[in-house]
């Protein structure tokens, strides 16, 4: 609406303008004639009336039409200069969506978003906020030109959000009776733009004004907001999307666990470390006791779920640095670097209870039995390491089940459960 007055008031305008202009050449042309008149019949006042009729009607006009054709020249300069900062501005944002499109991470984009916020809009505040892995919370992922004291919430519900409830753009406006997001404070003016693409919320874009005329500020930048929220909502999808392949190429999706083939790079990775370190390295591998009787009694759904509750007891028993895996089957396997022969059964037998514990739960019995090896305790290299564990796991299910059995140190040839009854 705004756009189509504009047009009307310069469509009335022109036309004032060009009146004058007819009015000041009318006048002229009556100056002129009376003139030409006036030299062809010297002693005719009526004539020289006329010119001096004309000459004033010109001047008339050109009084009334003078501020007209000012003011005309000022409204098309002001024109020109938004036209002018609207390119630079498109400009900037095909710049952003490009440099965007070599983002690799959350990290990226949000230096791609904070530059182009910080030339774009440098008299506003912003944060954006991006979906957990589990999508019932947004975390901060940037912010920037928040005061003092008001700085913007780390996380936020999507419930408690106008702006993701409706899906579409939100003002917090100030004051009390306002429609307002519970975890904004009540004096900040917040425009909030949730950042979609194929169809599925990815972030929200929040722009902060301060000052008297905060107002009118959110409403003049609105239109540019939406633009980069638009631009950073294609690169969040794409982020989300490699994050999401890379995540079913690491892991097993039954259990969350990582699978095989991450577990044999990382035990590279880590035998190479010990070896250049001179220190241990652990292997634990777990192998569920009659899973395949449990799987028949109590059918495949009861067998994933117990899987997966298992998956769950072990990796809330081990350090950030440790490796659970799903090595096949019901088998798993952890890593444990910097982990002593010792050390790596007490882990096992307090893995083999957590498990063990599983039974009341699922009201069936549920227990695992386990085999431990280090590295260069038990095994000389990585190639070892596994193959060593596995027969300590193999002897595990020979002396009973539900038992930890650790692989027999280099040298020894004596019986490998000392070490689990000294841990027990």
């Amino acid at each position: 609406m705004p756009a189509a007055l504009t047009y009307a008031d310069g469509v009335s305008s022109d036309r004032k303008v060009l009146t004058s202009a007819i009015g000041v050449g009318s006048g002229v042309l009556v100056v002129l004639v009376a003139q030409l008149v006036e030299r062809l019949d010297p002693g005719n006042d009526l004539i020289s009336w006329i010119g001096i009729g004309g000459a004033i009607g010109a001047l008339v006009a050109l009084l009334m039409g003078a501020p007209l054709a000012l003011s005309e020249m000022g409204r098309r300069r002001d024109d020109a200069g938004r036209a002018l900062t609207a390119r630079r501005q498109v400009e900037q944002l095909f710049r952003m969506t490009d440099m965007l499109q070599s983002a690799l991470g959350y990290g990226d984009a949000n230096a791609v978003l904070r530059a182009t916020a910080a030339q774009l809009m440098p008299e506003f505040g912003g944060a954006l906020y991006v979906f957990n892995n589990s999508r019932d919370r947004m975390d901060l992922s940037v912010d920037w030109g928040w005061p003092e004291g008001a700085q913007p919430p780390e996380s936020i519900s999507p419930s408690q959000c106008w702006a993701l409830k409706r899906g579409k753009s939100h003002i917090n406006e100030v004051g009390p009776n306002s429609l307002r997001c519970e975890h904004h404070a009540n004096d900040l003016l917040i425009l909030k733009i949730p950042m979609m693409a194929r169809g599925e919320v990815y972030g929200l874009l929040n722009v902060l004004a301060v000052g008297d005329d905060a107002e009118q500020k959110i409403g003049e930048v609105a239109t540019l907001a939406g633009a980069i929220a638009d631009a950073m909502s294609l690169a969040l999808s794409n982020i989300a999307l490699r994050e999401k392949l890379r995540t079913q190429a690491l892991r097993d999706p039954l259990t969350s666990l990582y699978n095989r083939r991450y577990m044999e790079d990382v035990l590279e990775r880590y035998a190479n470390l010990a070896e250049r370190n001179g220190s241990s390295l652990s292997a634990i591998m777990i192998d569920l006791d009659h899973f395949k009787r449990l799987n028949d009694e109590h059918g495949h759904a009861v067998g994933d779920a117990v899987l997966r509750a298992a998956a769950a007891a072990i990796v809330g028993a081990i350090r950030p640095s440790d490796v659970a895996c799903r090595y096949g089957g019901e088998e798993l396997v952890v890593l444990l670097p910097d982990c002593s022969l010792a050390e790596a059964v007490g882990k096992a037998e307090l893995l083999r209870a957590r498990i063990e514990s599983l039974s009341d739960i699922h009201g069936t019995r549920i227990t695992a039995s386990l085999g431990v090896a280090t590295m260069p305790e038990t095994a000389t290299n990585m190639t070892e390491i596994l193959p060593s564990a596995d027969a300590a796991l193999y002897r595990a299910k020979q002396a009973g089940r539900n038992r930890v059995e650790a692989a027999v140190r280099r040298g020894e040839g004596g019986s490998s459960h000392q070490l689990a009854e000294a841990a027990e």
